[in-house]
């Protein structure tokens, strides 16, 4: 299928790559669709994009890029609601809030998506855990952090 996009061009995908997230995400609560796909020329950044709304892509980058010792824990009710088996089956993503000055450029740390790779079951949860901050600089000293 194709998906013309407002920002990111036309993508093509295939319905085993729809991401569905059943409470939608926050903000976002009525979309439950959404495809994953690397920025062209940066695979350090991608785009979750919604399928629903053409005009809604969020730009994701790993926690792992950021903070080497990036850690949660998902309780037995989220591990069953997203069918998750095995760790190696969870993607963790987290938001990237643009701004026009490159050091304004933040990631949000304490609201991670969970993705199960393994049946696109989809989440974004919010972390008990005061080191994980909502604005997490992405750049640091004028030198990016990843």
């Amino acid at each position: 299928m194709k998906l013309n996009t407002k920002y990111h061009g036309v993508r093509e995908f295939e319905e085993k790559n729809v991401i569905n997230f059943k409470k939608g995400i926050p903000g976002f609560e009525e979309l439950k669709k959404f495809i994953l796909f690397n920025v062209e020329d940066n695979e350090v950044f991608s785009i979750l994009q919604s399928i629903e709304d053409m005009a809604i892509g969020l730009v994701v980058i790993s926690p792992f890029n950021l903070v080497k010792d990036y850690e949660l824990k998902l309780d037995e009710e989220k591990v069953s609601e997203l069918k998750i088996e095995k760790p190696e089956d969870v993607l963790v993503l987290n938001t990237v809030t643009l701004n026009s000055k490159v050091e304004n450029i933040t990631v949000n740390l304490k609201a991670p998506i969970i993705i199960n790779i393994k049946n696109n079951l989809g989440e974004q949860i919010i972390l008990d855990n005061p080191n994980y901050v909502i604005k997490h600089p992405l750049y640091k000293n004028n030198m990016i952090r990843i």
